[in-house]
């Protein structure tokens, strides 16, 4: 393939996850540019570009979005721009980025600790516990909730110290969309819905699933049963997965990741669609 130079590189959308803003992105978009990239992070309905302090006084405008109205979002952002782009999701922002794919959006997508689609069942102990604050109490889900910075510690960050989790805690957590959550829960138990992505889509772009070894919200046995579903869709389209030694579910703020931002774009870079 042609060496890319910085005026035929496609943008990079950036699709953040639950209880996170686009501010969780904040290092890798100068890092991203600095590569000669037009870097886009926005945030989803509601989130918008307000800061984490102004969600948590006011977590109304989010309460209540859909994997659908979500996604369709992105999808309206992404067809303005004028070539298809590399997609980057993380946590529910790479189911998102798979169902953008499953609908012929960009030029490949990059799943981080995605969460599953639906119809994959994947339900260990550590994501019961880890989802405990949202689908402990069916009555919120039209509404938010906050994640306490003992849950933020056991879901993103128990790569570290308590201590360290908790300036993480304080920068980046938002209450979360309950609904969501709920719908990706029901979802594993059917074969269809809002979270479905077409695995046996020929046409699909490129994609690569990315697990961490010690991430609690989505496991890396969870990730696998993505990624074989994608193997049994007999699919022609590319699907790899990479699984990163020590990363938790805050793989995208974890010591050393640049290694996995700079495999993500050699993905990219190396089979995008064209």
């Amino acid at each position: 393939m042609a060496e890319l130079t910085t005026a035929s590189k496609p943008s990079i959308v950036l699709i953040h996850g639950l209880w996170m803003t686009p501010l969780s992105w904040e290092h890798w978009i100068p890092y991203l540019e600095a590569k000669g990239y037009n870097v886009l992070a926005p945030g989803w309905p509601g989130v918008d570009e307000r800061t984490p302090e102004q969600i948590r006084e006011d977590p109304k405008p989010i309460a209540d979005k859909t994997i659908d109205q979500i996604v369709d979002h992105y999808a309206s952002i992404i067809a303005a721009l004028p070539l298809p782009p590399i997609i980057i999701g993380h946590s529910f922002g790479g189911l998102f980025t798979q169902v953008l794919l499953s609908r012929g959006y960009g030029c490949a997508g990059i799943a981080l600790c995605p969460a599953q689609p639906t119809g994959i069942f994947g339900l260990p102990f550590s994501t019961i516990k880890a989802t405990i604050p949202v689908l402990s109490n069916p009555f919120n889900v039209h509404s938010t909730v906050k994640i306490t910075a003992e849950q933020f510690h056991y879901c993103f960050g128990n790569h570290m110290t308590r201590e360290a989790s908790d300036v993480l805690y304080n920068r980046y957590a938002i209450p979360s969309v309950a609904h969501v959550l709920w719908q990706e829960a029901v979802g594993m138990l059917k074969k269809t819905g809002p979270g479905q992505v077409d695995f046996g889509k020929q046409d699909r772009a490129p994609l690569l699933l990315v697990a961490g070894t010690k991430d609690h919200l989505v496991s890396q046995t969870t990730a696998l049963k993505g990624f074989e579903a994608y193997q049994e869709g007999k699919s022609n389209a590319v699907v790899e997965m990479k699984v990163f030694e020590g990363r938790s579910h805050g793989i995208v703020n974890q010591d050393k990741w640049e290694k996995v931002a700079d495999f993500s774009v050699a993905f990219a870079e190396k089979n995008m669609k064209k």
